[in-house]
């Protein structure tokens, strides 16, 4: 290799991105792309060419999908889990770990149990029991329709439960004006369902008390604190239609995570599609039960607090310590800029560093 040939190729590799290896024809623009694309540890990686993704579905179509890189999709059909991404170090081991990776569906008799015994639900009570209780909750509701053409939501049926899938508190809920649409084929609910329900009312008091634990509203940290992280897919509209205020550091939704979002960054994945994905059983096959839906949410959550990245002193690029990060980019190498970039979201497995 001449000098003018060495010399172009060690260009090249200066002006390409080192987390998403993305060519740039000048340096400045490679530092521009640096400063707006807040590559960090926190996201997907392949684990064959080390590339960053900006999300899990970003990662999958690098693999599978219509265009992926060859040499990466050869290795991910031999050693790759098809729900997590990982590459395993032999086939007979990404057997193992696949089979570990898939959960099972929730059992039909519990949901079909759940939905007819009417009788327990004014006796559903959310009980601290004066201890501190679960740290992380999920939560789901089912909506029927309110208005002249039943259009508006309105939460007929609420669950929340712990990290270990018990149920906290399940309950029917009376709407606080009449409902004009059951939407029986998805939620199975009937009008004597909700005759005798618990008021709207009483169900957001319960469920506010509870997760605040005790903590007044304008005092609850992310640190140290006695409120609990709230799991769920789509919460702004379940919080709203239960009339439920809750700090966003303390909400963990499936819909809004960057890293489970769809590759454009612009939409949320459906519920459905990410527990078939990434936990590999269906739900809402047919009448939906909000159970199934917080088991779903809860179980994607604890898979991704469980990934495990570099820990950072300030993780964030809104961290005031990172302010000023790259104000000497223009000597730095495209590795160098890669150490002291920052993401622009919160990593769940962050919450696996703060408990207690």
């Amino acid at each position: 290799m001449d000098n003018r040939t060495e010399s172009s190729e060690n260009l090249r590799l200066r002006n390409k991105c080192a987390a998403c290896f993305r060519q740039f024809k000048k340096f400045e623009h490679l530092v521009e792309h640096m400063k707006t694309s807040y590559h960090s540890v926190h996201e997907p990686i392949c684990g064959i060419c080390k590339k960053h993704c900006r999300s899990f579905e970003s990662l999958r179509e690098h693999l599978t999908g219509l265009s992926p890189k060859q040499e990466c999709r050869n290795i991910f059909n031999i050693r790759g889990c098809r729900f997590c991404l990982a590459i395993l170090d032999s086939p007979n081991a990404r057997g193992s770990h696949q089979e570990r990776c898939q959960f099972s569906s929730v059992d039909a008799g519990l949901l079909a149990s759940l939905a007819a015994n009417l009788g327990v639900r004014d006796n559903l009570t959310i009980d601290t029991g004066g201890t501190r209780g679960p740290q992380v909750v999920a939560l789901a509701c089912k909506m029927v329709g309110g208005g002249s053409d039943g259009s508006l939501d309105m939460c007929a049926r609420v669950c929340l439960i712990d990290e270990s899938e018990n149920i906290i508190f399940h309950t029917y809920v009376k709407p606080p004006i009449p409902v004009t649409s059951y939407r029986y084929q998805t939620t199975g609910i009937r009008p004597e369902y909700l005759r005798d329900a618990m008021p709207l009312r009483q169900v957001q008091r319960k469920i506010q008390d509870f997760l605040c634990n005790g903590e007044r509203m304008w005092k609850i940290r992310p640190k140290g604190g006695r409120a609990r992280i709230l799991v769920g897919h789509g919460l702004n509209h379940d919080l709203d239609r239960l009339q439920v205020q809750y700090p966003a550091i303390m909400i963990r939704d499936t819909a809004t995570y960057p890293p489970l979002m769809k590759t454009t960054k612009l939409s949320s994945n459906s519920l459905k599609y990410l527990t078939h994905a990434y936990l590999g059983y269906d739900i809402q096959t047919g009448i939906q039960d909000p159970y199934e839906d917080c088991v779903a949410t809860m179980r994607l959550y604890t898979r991704m607090r469980s990934q495990v990245h570099k820990l950072e002193d300030y993780p964030l690029a809104s961290d005031p310590q990172n302010r000023n990060n790259f104000e000497r980019a223009l000597i730095m190498t495209p590795e160098q800029m890669l150490e002291i970039s920052r993401s622009d979201y919160y990593c769940w497995c962050l919450d696996s560093t703060r408990q207690g």
